[in-house]
């Protein structure tokens, strides 16, 4: 999306997060002699812009399916080290079954323990404290709720950017055909 491009006033641009914001054509004559284009050219520029605005949607929508899939997961593992905690110090083992490998569990007990063990990402694990897994994992699920915010929020804005091309497109072309009726109409007119 950092490509030289042409707007209606620069004045005007703004962008969130990198995403610039589409310019409302109010008067294409105007728009069209400012930038010094034809309607072909100005078309082309558009629908580029468009699809700029398509591809920086997809790749906001497969960060969102991301989170949205993350969330759950640092949920869980909260209520699990809460769990633990809770056991402690009862005496009562805890029985837990998980997953080995994929269709494959097994079958814990689970003596007191004052720690867990964490995936990082990465091929990396980590051995906390029960309270400082739960401090780590509330902390990353604050995280990944703020982003998933910030990513709904710039979707929205995203989304109003490609209805404002889109609308510009069809001002333009519909501008266009209107000239060329109205070309042979006055030709007609004068002779």
């Amino acid at each position: 999306m950092a490509s030289s491009s042409p707007s209606a006033s620069s004045s005007d641009v703004t962008e969130r997060r990198g995403i610039p914001a589409a310019a409302f054509v109010e008067d294409v004559q105007t728009y069209l002699t400012q930038l010094g284009l034809d309607v072909n050219s100005s078309l082309a520029f558009l629908q580029e812009r468009l699809q700029q605005y398509k591809l920086v949607e997809m790749k906001l929508l497969a960060q969102q399916r991301d989170l949205q899939a993350k969330i759950p997961d640092i949920e869980k593992c909260l209520e699990v080290v809460a769990t633990l905690q809770s056991k402690k110090g009862t005496g009562e083992a805890l029985v837990a079954d998980f997953e080995v490998s994929e269709g494959i569990y097994s079958r814990a007990h689970i003596e007191d323990t004052d720690s867990v063990c964490l995936w990082l990402g990465a091929n990396v694990m980590l051995e906390y404290s029960c309270e400082e897994a739960t401090a780590l994992l509330q902390n990353n699920l604050e995280n990944a709720k703020a982003s998933l915010e910030v990513l709904v929020a710039d979707l929205q804005f995203l989304r109003d950017q490609v209805t404002i091309t889109q609308v510009t497109i069809a001002r333009v072309y519909n501008w266009d055909v209107h000239q060329r009726r109205i070309r042979p109409a006055a030709a007609a007119k004068d002779s």
